[in-house]
């Protein structure tokens, strides 16, 4: 099956899950990339320091702005990309519809992403370096 529609979920969807996304719109332009939280900063922007490791690579996502994650983004994607194992089972528990296409970004490396919200720029640099790395480790899977 051909991957058209890609949605990256984290937890407060300020931070880890939009730096994928927009590391996969840079690098996949004809895919549908979105984001979503389990806990989302509703309407809220992305986390400063999200956006300044961002923009040292080059990209702004100064246009984010955080969204709950429901049923129709989990119907339209066809690929569902998690920082952890607990989040993966969250989503399958609560929509079980959604098994066989729910993977963590760092599934190639069985690797997960910590949270680096309210820690320091070095951890966010850190954080964004490895989201960096887990998104090219999909590149072959586009």
């Amino acid at each position: 099956m051909q991957i058209q529609n890609v949605l990256v979920v984290c937890v407060g969807n300020i931070c880890r899950s939009p730096m994928a996304e927009f590391f996969l719109k840079r690098n996949h332009p004809g895919l549908q990339v979105e984001s979503a939280g389990l806990s989302a900063m509703v309407g809220h922007a992305a986390d400063d320091k999200a956006i300044a490791c961002m923009e040292s690579k080059n990209i702004n996502m100064r246009a984010h702005v955080a969204r709950q994650i429901d049923e129709k983004l989990i119907k339209k994607a066809d690929l569902i990309l998690v920082m952890s194992n607990n989040q993966q089972q969250h989503i399958e528990q609560n929509w079980p519809f959604a098994k066989g296409k729910v993977f963590r970004l760092g599934h190639w490396q069985g690797q997960s992403v910590a949270d680096p919200y309210q820690h320091d720029q070095a951890f966010f640099d850190e954080t964004c370096r490895n989201i960096e790395a887990y998104v090219a480790d999909w590149q072959s899977h586009f």
